[in-house]
């Protein structure tokens, strides 16, 4: 092992050109732009046999989160629970998270965003384009998670074939809905309904999650011996509906059923230490859950899903 060593020579030296130094005059430099906040627009990981890629289709800042999360809570709790987690009461930050599933055979698409152009964007960051999608499943008719469907342009998804659970497509088909209407309906000779426990494609099935809407569907996705949950809008805030899950959601149509339904599937996927992706948790939107005393908490993923291959 070499020993740098400094010679009396060489420190003199060193020392009797520090003034020289600082009598030279300051190099100029050109400042650097400033770039402005980012985020990746996808994010991809081995799930057994298949390949699991989630894609950031928009993301926004929203003020006020308390008249959406904890309607019923007092301003005093919400704030206390907002700052033990390093969070602002007054503002939250919303994301759209769709997600693909290669299976090998067949690319499926949970959700599709607010607009063709979101979804579009993102499916091209991760190196696909709207028509090699064989699947688009709906997890509900809420509008960002159809607004992706089409444009002005036609079908943003010309090749696909479209599934979603019969009670959700029932109670929109009787209601009036703008988005609906110009949204789903069009695509209802290509759509197949699903009850709880059908299967979309081999190792994707379909979970009764009603309550946020009245036939909202979360998704176990399984292969080679691991499982993934798309939670959709079971759960749309990591801390005020997984550590509070008995608190009000605005956008829960049925507001009771919504917490029960979170109870209910958080529970499963804390004891079974199932990941998850949330269409609505910070991106990559992805995480395990922790059962504790008021509720649960949002494990960010690290590496685990690296090590799968």
């Amino acid at each position: 092992m070499s020993t740098f060593r400094l010679s009396r020579r060489t420190a003199l030296f060193a020392g009797a050109s520090l003034p020289f130094a600082a009598a030279l005059p300051p190099m100029a430099h050109a400042a650097a732009e400033m770039k402005g906040s980012a985020l990746p627009l996808f994010n991809r990981f081995k799930l057994g046999d298949f390949e699991v890629t989630a894609l950031l289709a928009g993301t926004r800042t929203t003020e006020k989160p308390q008249e959406t999360f904890g309607l019923d809570a007092t301003p005093e709790d919400f704030a206390a629970l907002a700052a033990a987690n390093f969070l602002p009461a007054d503002k939250t930050q919303n994301f759209f998270t769709p997600t693909l599933i290669n299976t090998g055979s067949e690319l499926v698409l949970f959700d599709t965003g607010l607009a063709p152009e979101g979804i579009t964007v993102a499916l091209a960051a991760a190196g696909y384009s709207p028509d090699q999608v064989d699947v688009v499943v709906l997890t509900h008719m809420h509008g960002d998670h159809i607004g992706g469907l089409s444009g002005e342009a036609g079908p943003t998804f010309a090749k696909a074939r479209y599934v979603t659970g019969s009670v959700e497509h029932n109670h929109w088909s009787g209601a009036a809905n703008e988005g609906f209407d110009g949204k789903v309906k069009p695509l209802n000779d290509k759509m197949t309904m699903l009850e709880g426990g059908g299967t979309v494609a081999p190792g994707i099935t379909a979970l009764e999650a009603f309550g946020h809407s009245p036939g909202h569907m979360a998704y176990m996705i399984e292969s080679g011996g691991q499982r993934l949950a798309i939670t959709a809008d079971t759960v749309n805030h990591y801390v005020f509906s997984m550590q509070r899950p008995d608190w009000e959601v605005r956008f829960d149509m049925d507001k009771a059923a919504g917490a029960a339904t979170r109870k209910t599937l958080l529970g499963m996927l804390a004891a079974d230490r199932i990941p998850f992706i949330g269409y609505h948790m910070p991106f990559p939107a992805l995480g395990f859950v922790e059962a504790q005393a008021e509720g649960f908490r949002f494990v960010p993923v690290s590496y685990q899903m690296l090590l799968n291959g």
